[in-house]
Order: structure tokens, then C-alpha cells, then sequence
């Protein structure tokens, strides 16, 4: 018997631990109940792995719970009339947050998850504070700009300099918040918001010489982090493709399996286009590209598309449909493609015009810009 007692004494401590990095978010959203449903998707900072789970809504009340061993960026959208997750992220009622393990969460509103109020998170609270200092979130930023616009005069908004402006000021907004976010990470080194705030500005600031000390300067826990591994490859993705870096070469499979290397279209000008079948924008571009490779792939201009699909049909199915000639590869591993890391791909569509001697000369050049560039290179 006294055997047994130590035996469970010395197995609290670990039951204790199995059954800690919990958490529960409990909501609470008017009078809605079935159809209507609520989705979860979220994906912990500081460890491998994202999760998905949905719930019904029942007079008005919804529940989640799960296993988190870190911090997690969640979004959270609400299918008022269970109409699907995508309608409901895209064009209905969607939030975005941080939680911690361990928290029991409360999320409550009249309506709507956009109106809702929260209470019972450690992070969520720091998260508000993290804005305030910032300005904002790049939602929020986005809402003032249609605010705006759509509170001007007729006239003014049939006025293309209103609008400018309007785009000014949004663009100025954003260039602050960058600004600030860089201040935060560098006076916040111990902070989970300090790792966020770096991970957003690498995608806007493309001098690393303030972005990598700052990094550097984070708590090793964050920099170890699945999130800080992911920045720590932005910043040198960055640093090597810089305008004058030589292209880092790779080799992927075409659709017919065979592998293409980029670096035997070394003597071309190549546009290494980065895309995939789900991307709107990026097919928005294919008639100009196409355009544009009609009028000079004589003259020695290639473009090589890496598709970050994970479906092949799709991505086949987008290309023919597109009527796209160029070359095409993919490893089929959506985000997670080689190419995309080894380039810092952080969204698309993404692009990067190579010169005949396999330096990179341009970033993200698309429409005219792409066009005016490419009639200077072969004017003759």
C-alpha cells in the first residue's frame, strides 16, 4: 500500500502537467442559435503545428477548447446564417487575436464577434495595449481609409485628388505603425508582441541593417521559436535577395515531373514569379504577362513560375484554363515550398526579375511598372 501511495505521489506532478496548456474560449453573441456556427483557426507562435475546430451557436452561446503549449494567433469568424467558413471570413464576420495557454477566455456582444468584448486573457489584454501604442491594427487602419472616403462630399469623392489623398493617408498610417512596431520590438525584447511586431515590419521594411540587431536582441525563447525561426529566414531571405544579390538558385519539378534548375536559364532575363491557382491577383496579371512574354522572349526573356499550390490538379487546371506558356514548378507544399522560404515568399503574388549574369535587378515589379522596366532592358 505505501508502495502505491508514493507511486501516485510521484505521478501528480506529471498528471498535473499533461493536464496544464489548456484553454477554453467561451462565447456568448445575442440570441443567435443553429444555423449558425462559429469557426476556430489558430496556430501556436512558439510551437510547430496549426489547428482548426467549429461550433455550433445555441441561444446565443458557443464554446472552444484545446492544447496550447505557447501563444496562439487565432481567427475566429462567425457564420450568422451557416452559410460556411469562407463566406464567413471573406465577406461576413471575422476577428483576429492572441490567446495564451491556460486562459479561459470570454468573448461576449449583442451581434456580432466584431462588436465583442473580452475578458479572462492575460494576452489579450497586452495585445490591446500593443495596438494602442502602435496605432492600430492594419484592419483598423483600413477601416479609417474607408471611413475617409466614404464620409467626403459627392464631389469629393468623384474627385481622383481626394482620393489620393484619402491613399496618402493611408499609406502614412501604415508607415508609422511600421515605425513604432520597430520601436516596440526594440524596447520590448522580452515581450511575445516584441517577435510579432518584427515579423510584420520585415514584410515592409527591406533594410534589414535596424530589423536583424533588434532580432537579435529578443529573448532567446521567442528567437527559438517556431515564429522566430520563421523570422530569422525572412531576415536572411531578405539580405539575400537584395537588389545586386546574386538569385539563389534552386531546382524544382515542372508538371511532368521533370526538375528545372533555375540556374540553367542563366544568359536570360527571367522573371521568377511566384503564384498559385487560389490567388486572385496573381491571375489578374497573367494577360500582361502574357503580353509581355509574347513581345520578348525572342529577345531572351523567361519566366519561370513557382506555384504554391498543394492540390496538382488545381494548379494544372489554372494553367490551362490561364493559357500561361512558361515554365511552371511546384513541390506541391502550398506555404511550405522550398523556393518560397529559400526567397522569403511571405505573399502572393511575389516576383523578382533576374538578369542574364543571375543578379536580381528588380522586386515585385507587376503592370506597368514590370512593362516600363522591361522595354528599358530591351529597348534595343
Amino acid at each position: 500500500m505505501k508502495k502505491q501511495i508514493l507511486l501516485v505521489a510521484a505521478l501528480l506532478p506529471m498528471l498535473a502537467k499533461a493536464q496544464s496548456n489548456t484553454f477554453t474560449i467561451t462565447g456568448k453573441i445575442g440570441h443567435l442559435s443553429t444555423p449558425a456556427r462559429v469557426y476556430l483557426d489558430y496556430t501556436d507562435l512558439l510551437n510547430e503545428g496549426g489547428k482548426e475546430d467549429s461550433a455550433d451557436v445555441i441561444n446565443g452561446t458557443f464554446k472552444f477548447t484545446g492544447k496550447l503549449e505557447g501563444v496562439a494567433t487565432c481567427r475566429m469568424a462567425l457564420a450568422h446564417n451557416g452559410d460556411g467558413k469562407m463566406k464567413a471570413v471573406y465577406t461576413g464576420d471575422a476577428i483576429y487575436f492572441q490567446f495564451g495557454k491556460n486562459e479561459n477566455i470570454v468573448i461576449s456582444s449583442k451581434d456580432s464577434l466584431s462588436n465583442a468584448k473580452f475578458t479572462g486573457s492575460k494576452i489579450h489584454a497586452e495585445e490591446d495595449a500593443y495596438n494602442k501604442v502602435i496605432g492600430g491594427t492594419v484592419m483598423a487602419i483600413t477601416k479609417m481609409a474607408n471611413y475617409d472616403f466614404s464620409h467626403g462630399t459627392e464631389a469629393q469623392r468623384a474627385d481622383s485628388n481626394f482620393l489620393k489623398q484619402v491613399d496618402q493617408q493611408f499609406r502614412k498610417r501604415l508607415s508609422d505603425r511600421t515605425e513604432k512596431q520597430l520601436q516596440f520590438a526594440k524596447e520590448h525584447p522580452n515581450s511575445v508582441f516584441g517577435l510579432i511586431a518584427l515579423s510584420e515590419v520585415v514584410n515592409f521594411k527591406r533594410d534589414m541593417s535596424e530589423i536583424a540587431p533588434a532580432y537579435n536582441a529578443l529573448n532567446v525563447k521567442y528567437r527559438t521559436s517556431k515564429k522566430g525561426k520563421e523570422l530569422d529566414q525572412r531576415i536572411k531571405s531578405v539580405q539575400l535577395t537584395a537588389k545586386g544579390a546574386e538569385a539563389p538558385v534552386f531546382s524544382m519539378k515542372d508538371v511532368n515531373g521533370q526538375s528545372v534548375s533555375l540556374k540553367d536559364l542563366r544568359g536570360k532575363t527571367v522573371l521568377l514569379e511566384f503564384w498559385a491557382s487560389w490567388c486572385s491577383p496573381c491571375r489578374a496579371e497573367n494577360p500582361n504577362l502574357k503580353e509581355q512574354y509574347k513581345l520578348y522572349k525572342e529577345k531572351g526573356f523567361e519566366i519561370l513560375g513557382v506555384s504554391l499550390d498543394s492540390d496538382k490538379k488545381k494548379w494544372e487546371e489554372a494553367i490551362a484554363k490561364d493559357g500561361i506558356p512558361w515554365i511552371h514548378v511546384s513541390d506541391l507544399k502550398g506555404w511550405s515550398n522550398e523556393a518560397g522560404i529559400l526567397y522569403g515568399v511571405s505573399g502572393v503574388p511575389a516576383g523578382f526579375l533576374i538578369g542574364p549574369d543571375g543578379k536580381i535587378i528588380g522586386k515585385d515589379l507587376r503592370g506597368e511598372s514590370l512593362n516600363a522596366k522591361l522595354a528599358e532592358l530591351f529597348k534595343n
